[in-house]
């Protein structure tokens, strides 16, 4: 029964990685500083979130290299 319930999750867990938008299109913005170095924690879709995370801490955002990387392969066709 573990088994069966552990390979769903998997299954499940797989899913949704398949499923799911790109790690460059998805994390716009990184959360760089002293503490988190480069490129930093890119966890965030919108520079406010990430504003939201660096207050108080020192910390500043800036924009996820993967995603200015991407939108430059494709000659700047992606929208928000």
């Amino acid at each position: 029964m573990r088994r069966l319930f552990a390979a769903s999750l998997f299954a499940i867990g797989l899913l949704a990685v398949g499923l799911s938008a790109s790690p460059a299109a998805a994390a716009r913005y990184c959360l760089q500083g002293r503490n988190w170095g480069y490129p930093g924690n890119c966890q965030f879709a919108t520079h406010r979130q990430c504003m939201a995370s660096a207050s108080g801490t020192g910390a500043s955002c800036g924009l996820n290299p993967r995603y200015s990387y991407a939108r430059q392969r494709s000659g700047g066709q992606q929208h928000q």
